[in-house]
């Protein structure tokens, strides 16, 4: 497995780093620790960039001593070019399988200003991405025998993401939580604002509803069952809910607490970044834990 990370002097980048050097991974996986000096911040004073290099060489050189003492082989790489860019074109040179990035660095100020480097790769990315969050005042999810929520709608998506689970260790006692949720039926027209009732059959609105919570139904006995004959200890089955997946996968997951939540980049509908922004990408932003999304 070939892991990048994207590193710069914040908290958040400290917290990845403990994150990556604490938790186990397959064998053989190798580490880029990846910091990008931007150039949109030299535009005037380019003489200076030569200085920001040598200083992001000794922040990601600190990281490579550090994994290796935890017995991890890794090496370090200062990129020039445009952050919310430069990462994924390297991801993509490099064959990454996982880009982990902290929640927020020197360029965001809270989760609105998410979007300015973490929201980008995670749009541009060629590979899964995870986004890395300690509890407030809390250890690292890594540091304890860690809860997982896996939210799934049996897309290909989904099934990739059971399947990265399940091909990799995580640390022992881990549990993992199968969600799907019975996405209530919309309609995306100008009579949207009316209820569904008046515009179409009741049995054709129980049809759909019906087909939805077998989706469901299927989606986390596949997810179960892959995680299962890895010996993954699953936790029993759930009720399916009903609701805006977003709600619903936030809620679940904090209300558990999740340590980790993982789920696809895209779901049954399709690859529509705006879509994508809709479930995916907003779990990624609002969840209170570390959020992984993978990319078949």
């Amino acid at each position: 497995m070939k892991v990048l990370m994207a590193i710069d002097s914040s908290s958040a980048s400290h917290q990845v780093l403990d994150e990556a050097a604490e938790r186990p991974w397959p064998e053989g996986t190798t580490f880029c620790v990846a910091t990008v000096v931007d150039i949109q911040h030299f535009a005037r004073l380019p003489a200076l960039i030569e200085d920001a290099k040598r200083e992001g060489e000794v922040v990601v050189k600190a990281c490579v001593e550090k994994l290796a003492r935890s017995g991890h082989r890794a090496y370090s790489e200062v990129i020039v070019g445009y952050t919310r860019r430069t990462l994924s074109v390297y991801a993509k040179e490099w064959h990454a399988d996982l880009i982990m990035a902290g929640s927020h660095g020197h360029s965001a100020i809270g989760r609105f200003l998410l979007g300015s480097v973490a929201q980008g790769i995670l749009r541009t990315a060629p590979c899964s991405v995870e986004i890395v969050r300690a509890a407030p005042g809390g250890p690292l999810p890594s540091s304890h025998p860690m809860k997982i929520l896996l939210a799934t709608d049996g897309s290909d998506c989904s099934i990739a993401a059971a399947l990265s689970v399940a091909s990799r260790p995580w640390p022992a006692g881990t549990e993992f939580k199968v969600l799907s949720v019975e996405e209530l039926v919309t309609v995306q027209s100008a009579l949207a604002g009316y209820p569904l009732a008046s515009i179409y059959p009741a049995s054709l609105l129980e049809e759909l509803m019906a087909e939805a919570r077998a989706r469901a139904l299927a989606a986390v006995d596949g997810a179960r069952k892959a995680l299962k004959q890895a010996g993954l200890n699953v936790l029993d089955e759930q009720p399916i809910p009903i609701g805006d997946p977003r709600a619903v996968i936030l809620d679940s997951a904090q209300a558990w607490p999740a340590d980790l939540i993982v789920l696809g980049s895209h779901g049954r509908r399709g690859l529509d970044h705006f879509l994508m922004g809709s479930v995916a990408e907003s779990v990624a932003i609002h969840a209170h834990c570390s959020v992984e999304v993978v990319r078949s």
